[in-house]
């Protein structure tokens, strides 16, 4: 999970998979919104890989990326449930109240 928030920390990565959102891009459709150099975009690609958010898929001299929405879903989900969001409250007699 610690991977997917450092992967999220960075707001060029957070556009990264608003973009993805709307379906796979490549590499070079991706570095072009933004006003980075290509390193500094490649830098950026293998943090959302490692953190398992995105898929990279060869396609001639393309790089295709695809948002892996059920990874980030997952962390999110983990996250909130460490915090006992959603949870529910217990009852007088659970908690020896009554």
């Amino acid at each position: 999970m610690s991977q997917v928030f450092k992967a999220l920390s960075d707001p060029t990565r957070r556009r990264v998979l608003q973009l993805l959102r709307k379906g796979p891009l490549s590499a070079g459709e991706l570095s072009a919104r933004f006003d980075v150099s290509k390193p500094t975009m490649s830098a950026h690609f293998a943090v959302l890989k490692e953190a398992d958010l995105v898929h990279a898929e060869k396609a001639g001299k393309s790089v295709i990326y695809h948002l892996k929405l059920s990874v980030l879903e997952e962390a999110l989900l983990g996250f909130v449930d460490s915090f006992g969001v959603g949870a529910k409250a217990p009852t007088a007699k659970e908690e020896g109240t009554t």
